[in-house]
């Protein structure tokens, strides 16, 4: 089988030095610096006096946060569809039985423990797509901190406290963070 040649174009001198692009290049930069001078863009925000909460797109993805109903029940039944799609495996997930004496009793499992490594998660949203129950949602928040790797591993009371009420179909995120 013979190879196949592509024939290359023959550039002219100016292709050869870039010029074109170069010159392409600075009228993008100037005209940045143009709308700069005229006020015509923010180039700073303060952080942290200012944030982009009001600026925040619909389809953003933050932090994932466990719900509760609007019982203040928790919504999670322990499935563990979450834990098994996570790519980097991050949520790690223990399940337990209700008691059949508990009034809340409509469902198999809750979870004994549950955690997300928030070093290792990358906020994919796919846990939040593959749960039954909507018990898990990402929330709009992008400043995630901690000063060591304990306090990036949120455990169920941790997921509770950030996460907020789920009403029907309506999340209202919890008012206070």
């Amino acid at each position: 089988m013979a190879t196949y040649v592509v024939p290359r174009p023959n550039l002219t001198w100016k292709e050869k030095m870039y010029l074109p692009a170069i010159v392409a290049g600075m009228m993008i930069t100037i005209k940045h610096l143009k709308r700069m001078l005229m006020g015509e863009t923010k180039v700073v925000m303060q952080y942290p006096e200012e944030k982009w909460d009001s600026h925040m797109p619909e389809h953003y993805r933050g932090a994932p946060t466990l719900v509760t109903d609007d019982h203040g029940r928790e919504r999670c039944v322990a499935c563990q569809l979450c834990e098994f799609i996570c790519p980097p495996r991050a949520i790690t997930i223990i399940p337990e039985e209700i008691p059949t004496e508990s009034k809340f009793a409509k469902v198999e499992k809750r979870p004994k423990e549950f955690e997300i490594d928030m070093i290792r998660c990358i906020y994919c949203g796919l846990c939040e797509e593959v749960c039954p129950e909507q018990a898990i949602f990402l929330r709009k928040d992008y400043a995630i901190t901690g000063t060591t790797r304990a306090e990036m591993k949120h455990d169920k009371a941790k997921l509770y406290e950030l996460g907020g009420v789920m009403d029907g179909l309506v999340h209202k995120w919890n008012p206070k963070k």
